[in-house]
């Protein structure tokens, strides 16, 4: 067999915004085939075979044809190679539990080259896949061994390292579904949901509602348990000790059997549960010791444990928990029982992906004191039939939601309440969750800020409730129509004609109506009419730390074709997009972009992340702009010169708005309305005072005023007023890092 030449990488690019291919983030690679240009998939002798023996669930991509089957028969037929590394690395990233079902590849205008792209949700994950995938494909190419269980393994660790955690994101997916933009702050789970004034911020089950004041109660359990008494919360009795002796002295006290616990331990760490002798109690102090700062001592409660979750005064979901034991089989050890008979399960393991914990019986404080009160050690051997309770607590992972009686929602309620956290996990020991708390004896034992999500997303038993999306609905009610997305006024301009003066005075007409106005320009950035960083800012990451800026009420962004080839758009949707022309610059052939009609694709990106209430406006005088107004989900109101243009009339005349210069003066129309700006009379002194380019750069800037829902009047001072010079005072440099 001839060995082929690696395929050369050429250039990896992660475009994180909305872009020439998608609405998502996607890693983009450039690609060099080489000799492989002229050696397709059918003329790579056993290349399909070896291809789909090392990934079988290529047979299921439906690529091109629309249907199972569809890249196979593209395989057979003749396909090349860069087309083949997409599907490798899109099923590379579904092996390791990172569904992505996009993917394109293109040639470009150089023999042999291409450009390839696929879905990425994270870009280290991204590139891991790429590097795993394009070792794998030369493999099959040249019929060399491969490990694919290892580059899975590889990419899958990754994950792990990269994406957030289950809980984070099973929030961030149900802002997602409502279509609630976030932004990742850290390498961890701090996630903005939302963006400027109008964001919420979590870090994992907690929010930025989330007081410091109820996570500090929460932490001390002695506190948390006086307050609930004092509002009327069931709980055990209990007393702080600071000693083995005292903890005797306050079992005796309390009355036997109790609990030993930490006073601020958490996930059932350094508990033991219904100790009835004094050696047990001693053994239990000091386990608990080692757990927390504090010891204490409480009355046992008979039943279930159960965990309540609260989000905005609200259960949502419950889950209920049960005993852990084996059976002695006569010739295996404790460990070996429990590995056998309980970490056996799937549900299993050591990571947030599984709703039960591994059972570690020769390491486990908890474990060796409940073997030690049945005089067992880890390495002894049951007698067969023989019951040996291996774990009390720890296993809530069976979900009850619908068991849960209405006076018990209302007590775990009050107790969130109570401790002022707005999510809470509430620990209730209960014989049955179904029947009040009062009639049964049981009790509030705990109340939990920043609860883990996975036992009620990945119940061991019973159905997965929707916790994310209460948490959302809670962050972001859908009564409160004005922020329910979580989205600020954006206004997004693009092209290479007068940008940057429609995108300044855009900005400072809507600072006029009442906003606080961010704006990222090639003049710098700007909020509030101060300058924040000087040069061009019309790129990402000006543009993200605004979106990141609790105190931006509205945002205008100024974009060239290069912003968007090189890294997307900063957001995801916009209520206005203004495109003013197609004009390609020189520097766009890195880009692969040689002709006037490629812009087309670039600039249409601005088009189509319009929101449905929102407005395009587009220049008339270009008849390919003109046929972007299909692409709109919102509505188009069309600018040019020539009042008598037959295309701007035929707009009006259907209901629609557009603005243009009628005898001499600004024209607003809509149907048969015709508004005109009188007081700012003949245009052209204004041209000067706004230092626009054009008369048709004005028009855009009031178009685009007037998509936002400015008035005429407004419209009208604004541009009377407007200072082309707006900076900070001489001598003032604001540090980027200030601007978040």
């Amino acid at each position: 067999m001839n060995r082929h030449d690696d395929i050369k990488l050429l250039r990896i690019n992660y475009l994180r915004g909305p872009n020439v291919w998608t609405y998502r983030p996607v890693l983009e690679v450039w690609l060099d085939l080489g000799e492989l240009e002229h050696f397709p998939s059918n003329l790579l002798p056993g290349f399909t075979e070896r291809i789909t023996t090392l990934l079988p669930a290529l047979a299921e991509h439906h690529c091109g044809v629309g249907e199972r089957g569809g890249f196979l028969q593209r395989l057979i037929e003749g396909t090349w190679s860069g087309h083949t590394l997409e599907h490798v690395v899109i099923e590379l990233l579904n092996l390791a539990g990172m569904p992505t079902g996009f993917g394109q590849t293109r040639s470009t205008s150089q023999h042999g080259i291409y450009r390839m792209v696929f879905r990425a949700r994270d870009e280290q994950v991204a590139r891991t896949a790429l590097e795993q995938g394009h070792a794998l494909l030369m493999a099959a190419i040249n019929g060399d061994s491969f490990d694919v269980p290892g580059a899975v393994a590889k990419v899958r660790d990754k994950v792990d390292d990269c994406y957030l955690g289950p809980s984070t994101a099973c929030i961030v997916a149900a802002a997602t579904d409502r279509r609630i933009p976030h932004i990742r702050l850290n390498d961890g789970n701090l996630v903005q949901l939302g963006h400027g004034a109008r964001q919420r911020r979590i870090w994992t089950a907690e929010t930025d509602l989330t007081s410091a004041i109820a996570e500090g109660i929460a932490s001390e359990k002695d506190l948390t348990k006086s307050l609930l008494k004092a509002c009327g919360v069931p709980v055990p009795e209990g007393i702080v000790v600071a000693d083995k002796a005292a903890a005797w002295a306050a079992a005796e006290d309390i009355g036997l059997p109790v609990v030993v616990k930490p006073t601020d331990g958490n996930h059932g760490r350094g508990v033991t549960l219904d100790l009835r002798e004094r050696t047990d109690i001693e053994a239990a102090f000091e386990l608990a010791a080692r757990h927390g700062s504090e010891v204490m001592v409480e009355r046992y409660v008979r039943g279930h444990e159960h965990r309540l979750l609260v989000v905005g005064g609200k259960v949502v979901a419950a889950a209920r928990g049960e005993t852990a034991w084996v059976t002695g089989d006569g010739h295996s050890n404790v460990v070996e029982l429990v590995d056998h008979q309980i970490n056996n399960d799937p549900r299993r393991g050591t990571t947030e992906d599984f709703p039960l914990g591994r059972i570690y019986a020769d390491s486990d404080g908890a474990v060796l004191l409940d073997l030690q009160r049945q005089g067992l050690k880890p390495t002894d051997i049951p007698a067969a039939g023989r019951q040996v309770l291996i774990q009390r607590n720890g296993n809530v992972a069976i979900d009850c939601t619908d068991e849960v009686h209405p006076e018990v929602a209302h007590v775990v309620s009050l107790a969130a309440r109570v401790v002022g956290l707005d999510i809470a996990g509430v620990d209730v020991v209960a014989e049955d969750i179904s029947k009040p708390l009062q009639q049964q004896g049981g009790a509030v034992v705990e109340v939990n800020a920043g609860p883990g999500l996975l036992m009620h997303l990945k119940p061991a038993e019973g159905m997965p409730r929707p916790v994310g999306r209460a948490i959302v609905d809670h962050l972001f009610p859908e009564a409160e129509t004005g922020e329910k997305y979580g989205r600020i006024p954006i206004v997004g301009v693009a092209g290479s004609r007068g940008t940057h003066t429609i995108a300044r005075l855009v900005a400072w007409l809507l600072h006029l109506s009442g906003p606080k106005v961010g704006l990222a320009c090639r003049d710098g950035l700007f909020l509030d009419r101060r300058l924040l960083e000087r040069g061009d800012c019309a790129h990402w990451e000006p543009g993200h730390r605004l979106l990141m800026n609790r105190a931006v009420e509205a945002a205008v962004f100024e974009n060239g074709a290069k912003t968007i080839l090189r890294d997307g758009l900063v957001y995801d949707r916009c209520q206005v997009g203004v495109v003013t022309d197609l004009a390609r610059s020189a520097d766009l052939a890195e880009f692969d972009v040689l002709e006037d009609d490629q812009m087309y694709k670039v600039m249409r990106t601005q088009v189509d992340v319009v929101l449905s209430y929102g407005a395009t406006v587009l220049n008339v005088n270009d008849p390919l702009l003109v046929d972007m107004a299909e692409l709109s989900d919102g509505e188009v109101i069309f600018y040019g010169l020539d009042g008598n243009d037959t295309t701007l009339q035929a707009h009006a005349a259907a209901g629609r708005r557009a603005v243009f210069l009628h005898q001499g003066r600004v024209a607003l129309a809509t149907g048969g309305n015709l508004e005109t700006l009188d007081e700012l009379g003949d245009i052209t002194p204004w041209l000067a005072h706004t230092r626009a380019d054009s008369a048709d750069t004005l028009l855009a800037a009031i178009a685009a005023a007037w998509g936002m829902g400015l008035s005429a009047d407004l419209i009208t001072a604004g541009i009377e007023t407007f200072d082309p010079d707006m900076q900070a005072p001489r001598g003032t440099q604001i540090s980027p890092a200030k601007a978040h």
